[in-house]
């Protein structure tokens, strides 16, 4: 691998690694991982400090798995690019800087499809507000919109490595649902 996209890799890791959610709770003087679920992820930023610091919370996650696959999709095609998106969200899941215990990838993950893959990203994202308006869980919301990229992507013929990329996020996202899934089932998952 060349070293330019071997560097377009660590950066990506890198960036997703940053820790927004816990960055700006603790500008608000709160251990954002020692309240509410104790995720760094702005659903729990939002349900801690409000949704306006949530939604900002959401833009800045998805602006660090968007840039650095953007970038990469420039500068090194579309390979390197779902290899840089993988690791942007890896990268926010299991953060150096948090001895790798992060979010859950959900946010970082539309950034990286918004690059890739932006109709698909926009069906999955406009499928996550309508189940979140409805239900008030944004857990539901996000393993529905994560379904919906995967079908929209391949009912618009995505690339087979923006395919693999995104069956690979989707079962991250679901593994880090997990607890939340079990609630699900038992009807006892919160709402925001």
């Amino acid at each position: 691998m060349p070293a330019m996209d071997v560097a377009l890799c660590v950066a990506a890791y890198l960036a997703g690694s940053i820790p927004f959610g816990l960055l700006v709770a603790r500008a608000k003087g709160i251990d954002i991982r020692a309240a509410g679920s104790g995720n760094i992820g702005a659903t729990n930023v939002a349900r801690v400090l409000g949704k306006p610091l949530g939604v900002l919370v959401l833009a800045l996650d998805a602006a660090k798995g968007f840039g650095p696959t953007f970038a990469a999709l420039r500068l090194g095609g579309t390979r390197v690019a779902a290899l840089a998106g993988i690791l942007a969200i890896l990268g926010h899941v299991f953060p150096v800087w948090l001895r790798f215990r992060g979010g859950k990838g959900v946010a970082t993950a539309l950034g990286v499809f918004v690059a890739l893959a932006p109709v698909a990203a926009a069906l999955a994202f406009a499928t996550y507000a309508v189940v979140y308006a409805i239900s008030r869980i944004s857990s539901l919301g996000s393993l529905t919109g994560g379904a919906a990229l995967l079908v929209a992507m391949i009912w618009r013929g995505a690339a087979p490595e923006v395919l693999v990329l995104g069956g690979a996020a989707f079962a991250l996202i679901v593994w880090r649902h997990r607890g939340n899934i079990a609630r699900l089932l038992r009807r006892e998952e919160r709402r925001v």
